[in-house]
């Protein structure tokens, strides 16, 4: 035995701390891009009550649960195009980026994987939604 027999209670704690600490970075960005960018202050109640809505409805029809979340995650993977592409391109802009801005080499080897990335993507969602 290379463990001890508490390491799958030490890796469930573990994976907790984890997930508070993402909801509550994740809840920290959301609200400093709806107050910086958008100038819109929702409270802190409504905000969690529209975050936990889809998930309440869900349980409440009776849907698996394990199915909802793969279905959940795999319509959330639609947003990741989004977020590369800017970033390929806020990231080889000079005017924006200065000194700091990607070489040709490393704009060409991260579009290669965008473009990787966003076909495994699309692959996805129609394996998910058209596929068997």
């Amino acid at each position: 035995m290379l463990v001890s027999n508490n390491a799958a209670i030490i890796f469930g704690v573990a994976l907790l701390a984890s997930g508070f600490s993402s909801s509550s970075v994740g809840t920290m960005a959301g609200q400093v891009v709806m107050q910086g960018f958008i100038n819109r202050r929702i409270p802190l109640f409504l905000r969690r009550l529209i975050t936990m809505l889809p998930a309440l409805v869900i349980l409440a029809v009776g849907l698996n649960p394990s199915r909802s979340l793969v279905m959940s995650q795999v319509v959330l993977s639609f947003g990741i195009p989004f977020a590369l592409m800017p970033l390929l391109i806020f990231c080889r802009n000079r005017g924006l980026m200065g000194t700091l801005a990607n070489h040709r080499l490393t704009t060409a080897v991260a579009t290669v994987v965008v473009t990787l990335i966003v076909s495994l993507n699309v692959f996805l969602l129609y394996q998910t939604f058209f596929g068997s």
